[in-house]
């Protein structure tokens, strides 16, 4: 055996701490991954201009994202990452309406690192709702620029003018002589020239394929089984990886008892020690997995107590107690307008107190990643991501080698919901490296399900304290808010550098469209000693249900119907207005309750939310059971700006939907003596099947800027649900999930 096998790996990720990406500033964020290659063999040429990223203009070169084959195959190399968000069917939509192909004979498939594919204001991830929205104008400009190089290409092979040739799906057509020329005929010598400057696009009344209801380009696959995720992955050689993570985040391993007779079970290879943890390579799974979890592992202590690090004591009552606590002084997110002076006439003033609990991710694929070292001094990686080429250059680091020597392949992800960017020890790709270079072979490492639960990075507990000023009509004139906790990108992004506010942290908190003359909003950082992430809506995915359920108790305390509330605050803003009703409209007319329906008493509650450049208003009917809540009816008015794909804009807002409702019910992560207690699907509850409730989605198209679709359908579903138990309680939820609550009629 190598004699590296012996060797402790866990000193080797001098680039990753709990904290974070050290030392990793913005510039060279998106400097990362300047080494990219360039698919294709059209032009072969670009592969070096491609590695310097200051050459390139993202989103400029045609053949970085179409490869037409000479059969006429249309490939499309997409700057982002299918994970069920249906991404790759709407990039084809918009590609195939200026290209003139159907979108149905597209390929698509994730790009390489490269600096062509950063069309983000200079960086490429796929999350936070941008890829349609950020990549439209984009993807369009793409699609006409080739066509255009298409018809100049038939034009010369032709021996005819530009300007008398069409096209018609994939084909350039002479109309007066009755000639075609396929785009396969004439690709490579079309794909050789230079874009022209402005390129007419097609008028939206003309549109054949954006804004319709297209099939996914990937159902038959996935409904065959034919699809390939990370967890699919194999090579030839390969050994397989199953882990042991240390029970406490951040101790490590010190001592095996009994490691002489795990290296002699079946299949064995080796066992190795890694940061955190323990593996066994083996020539199966099976076998890697029934051996690693015989390990007699010795682990270090854990700090008696604080919140430097996951101490012995920490547990998620401990931090919210010291959440609210904290005296720290924060820092402002809004102000407007003279709050203490509001306060100090106020006819009735309004507190309470929100938080929500941590969330895992809970997706469907465990987390899997494969390295494989190539004779060539390159490193080849099978990893789920987000963000390609941060994923590369924290791979090239800890391989020793340089990013352009990262070959990285990012597939289909089973599972998204923010789980997959680089959240340090709590993804296996680095395991994976570090295995592969130990045993000098492919290494493919799996997570067992108990594993995902140990490790995977959380959605924050998160604590606001709200405090509001009632006139004596009972209307508000002023709200305070404190948030205390730490958000995702301060966390992984530093963006909370210089006392400015974690955006992850205060979003749905701030910047709410009601008419409150007087606002003052306060963040105070409190950083989690736990690996805490992006969630699918991050911030809003609490912050709209505490403002929101406020809101709701503002409407109490004055004695205002909150529905009615809402329409007085929102006069001015025709666009909610018009959400607000269309909602209310959709429910048969908004009715608060409580009242009587199918032998029962069922109350209703509404919600606004305004996340990620879309806005929502969402209608909840519930009634209660034995004290348990049951959902019957969701109603959600939903204004994304413009579409390109309503039928997968719908399936986003009612898959939001239900996780949303799923966290309101029942999802909550506890920490107790330093260790998570849920460790499985059996003992961290999720909606089951029976607890789904009919989802009823309209779509209004504004004409504003175009927002995201994957996350905003989510925000809005707590509030409502909670807004509703209140009807039918009285009693108002400060806390999640509902599950936990008491309720009675």
């Amino acid at each position: 055996m190598n004699a590296f096998l012996k060797t402790d790996l866990s000193a080797a990720l001098p680039l990753i701490s709990a904290q974070g990406v050290t030392n990793l500033s913005r510039r060279r964020l998106l400097g990362l991954g300047v080494g990219a290659f360039v698919l294709g063999t059209l032009l072969p040429a670009l592969r070096a201009e491609a590695q310097s990223a200051g050459s390139v203009k993202p989103g400029t070169r045609v053949p970085a994202f179409l490869v037409i084959g000479k059969d006429n195959t249309i490939k499309l190399l997409s700057p982002f990452v299918e994970g069920g968000q249906g991404i790759n069917t709407g990039l084809a939509q918009i590609v195939g309406e200026e290209l003139d192909v159907d979108p149905s004979r597209f390929e698509v498939e994730c790009a390489p690192p490269g600096p062509d594919y950063a069309i983000i204001n200079g960086l490429r991830l796929t999350g936070g709702s941008f890829s349609t929205r950020s990549s439209y104008e984009v993807m369009r400009k793409l699609g006409a620029s080739a066509r255009e190089m298409l018809i100049r290409a038939a034009a010369a092979k032709l021996n005819v003018k530009p300007d008398t040739l069409t096209t018609e799906d994939g084909q350039v057509v002479h109309a007066a002589s009755n000639r075609r020329v396929s785009y396969g005929e004439v690709a490579e010598q079309a794909l050789a020239l230079t874009p022209a400057d402005n390129v007419a696009l097609r008028d939206p009344a003309t549109f054949r394929y954006i804004r319709q209801p297209m099939a996914r380009l990937d159902v038959r696959a996935k409904s065959t089984g034919k699809a390939v995720y990370a967890i699919d992955q194999k090579v030839d050689g390969m050994l397989y990886a199953a882990i042991q993570h240390a029970p406490v985040l951040g101790t490590e391993p010190e001592r095996i008892g009994n490691e002489a007779a795990v290296k002699a079970m079946p299949g064995v290879d080796a066992v190795h020690r890694l940061p955190g943890a323990v593996a066994v390579t083996a020539d199966s799974w099976y076998r890697a997995r029934k051996a690693v979890e015989a390990l007699d592992v010795a682990w270090s202590k854990a700090p008696a107590s604080g919140f430097d690090a996951v101490a012995a004591d920490y547990s998620s009552a401990g931090l919210l107690a010291a959440l609210k606590a904290s005296d720290a002084s924060g820092v402002s997110a809004e102000k407007d307008g003279d709050v203490a002076t509001a306060f100090a006439g106020a006819a009735t003033i309004v507190e309470a107190e929100y938080d929500a609990p941590y969330l895992a991710h809970g997706q469907l694929e465990p987390p899997s990643s494969m390295a494989r070292l190539n004779p060539d001094g390159s490193l080849e990686l099978w990893v789920p991501n987000q963000m390609p080429e941060l994923f590369q250059g924290i791979a090239a680091k800890l391989a020793g080698i340089a990013p352009d020597k990262v070959i990285l392949h990012s597939p289909m992800l089973g599972g998204f919901f923010g789980r997959h960017f680089a959240y340090g020890s709590s993804n296996p790709f680095q395991q994976a490296i570090l295995l592969a270079k130990a045993t000098q072979r492919p290494v493919k490492v799996l997570w067992s399900r108990e594993e995902e639960f140990k490790m995977d990075a959380l959605r924050p507990l998160s604590f606001s304290r709200f405090k509001a000023a009632l006139d004596k009509d009972g209307k508000p004139t002023a709200i305070q808010v404190r948030t205390v906790g730490e958000g995702p990108m301060g966390r992984w992004f530093g963006v909370t550098a210089g006392g400015k506010v974690d955006s992850s942290a205060v979003e749905g908190i701030v910047e709410k469209p009601y008419a409150i003359p007087h606002r003052s909003m306060e963040y105070a950082k409190f950083a989690h000693p736990v690996t805490i992430a992006f969630w699918r809506s991050v911030g809003h995915s609490m912050n709209d249900y505490f403002y929101e359920g406020f809101l709701d108790e503002i409407a109490d305390a004055g004695k205002q119907d909150p529905y009615q509330l809402r329409l007085a605050l929102l006069k001015d803003r025709p666009r909610h207005l018009k959400l607000l009703e269309t909602v209310a409209k959709m429910s048969g007319g908004w009715k608060r309750g409580p009242y009587e329906a199918d032998g029962g008493k069922r109350a209703r509650g509404v919600a606004l939310a305004s996340p990620f450049g879309s806005e929502t208003a969402t209608i909840a009917e519930v009634s209660l059971k034995q004290s348990e809540v049951q959902v019957h009816n969701l109603w959600i008015a939903f204004d994304p700006g413009s579409i390109v794909n309503p039928a997968i804009v719908k399936s986003q807002v009612e898959s939001a939907a239900a996780l949303g409702l799923s966290a309101a019910l029942f999802e909550e992560l506890v920490y107790k003596d330093g260790v998570r207690q849920s460790h499985n699907f059996d003992d961290y509850p999720i909606l089951s099947r029976s607890a789904m409730p009919k989802v009823t989605v309209e779509i209004i198209e504004s004409g504003a800027p175009m927002g995201g679709v994957g996350e905003p359908g989510l925000p809005g579903i707590a509030p409502a649900v909670v807004n509703a138990v209140a009807a039918l309680t009285g009693r108002h939820v400060r806390s999640l999930p509902l599950a936990k609550a008491k309720l009675g009629v």
